[in-house]
């Protein structure tokens, strides 16, 4: 059953239980056991977690390095090509450094 991401979780629960789905405290969970209650909503065709931008980390279904990879896929790029600079310039001071001690030795 899916978990669902909102911007405006509380609009969205009105809107399931304007199409029939029961929701909310006292609701029987019987897959989205792990959902908080206050977003859980139950249809005759399956369970909806609903959560809004804040309770990402809270989900089990998607984690944060999947939606890193579509919210920000440059970042990660970033990252990567900043910690190859800094791997080869890690490089560079240690080969330098050796070549010095050498010389003063």
């Amino acid at each position: 059953m899916p978990e669902q991401i909102s911007k405006y979780p509380e609009v969205t629960l009105e809107v399931l239980k304007g199409a029939g789905a029961r929701c909310g405290e006292g609701v029987e969970q019987k897959i989205l056991t792990r959902c908080p209650p206050e977003r859980f909503c139950s249809l005759p065709t399956g369970e909806v977690c609903v959560y809004g931008i804040e309770q990402i980390p809270q989900m089990t279904q998607i984690s944060r390095q999947e939606l890193a990879r579509v919210v920000a896929p440059g970042l990660w790029s970033f990252e990567v090509a900043t910690l190859g600079a800094i791997f080869i310039l890690g490089l560079l001071i240690g080969r330098f450094w050796g070549k010095s001690k050498r010389v003063e030795a």
